[in-house]
């Protein structure tokens, strides 16, 4: 890079009012990109897919009988004796 050689105070007053500007613009754009980031990691999206997976299947008259059978088929499950 080559050395730059200034006439005026105000010359080096502009350049880093411009060297300001551009490292607020740069911080910006990392701040964004750590959002974007742990927006596409967090569960959100597929908390909702699931939401919408468990609204289908348990739709219906075959969604009716899985929720009656699923609280008996737990409590079995919990109460069973374990030589069984």
């Amino acid at each position: 890079m080559e050395t730059k050689k200034y006439s005026s105070y105000a010359q080096i007053e502009n350049d880093l009012e411009i060297l300001k500007v551009e490292k607020e613009l740069y911080y910006q754009k990392m701040l964004l990109s750590v959002e974007k980031t742990k927006e596409s990691i967090l569960p959100s999206k597929s908390i909702s897919f699931l939401g919408n997976l468990y609204q289908k299947a348990f739709s219906g008259t075959y969604g009716t009988l899985l929720k009656i059978a699923i609280p008996y088929i737990i409590n079995w499950y919990i109460n069973r004796k374990r030589g069984d």
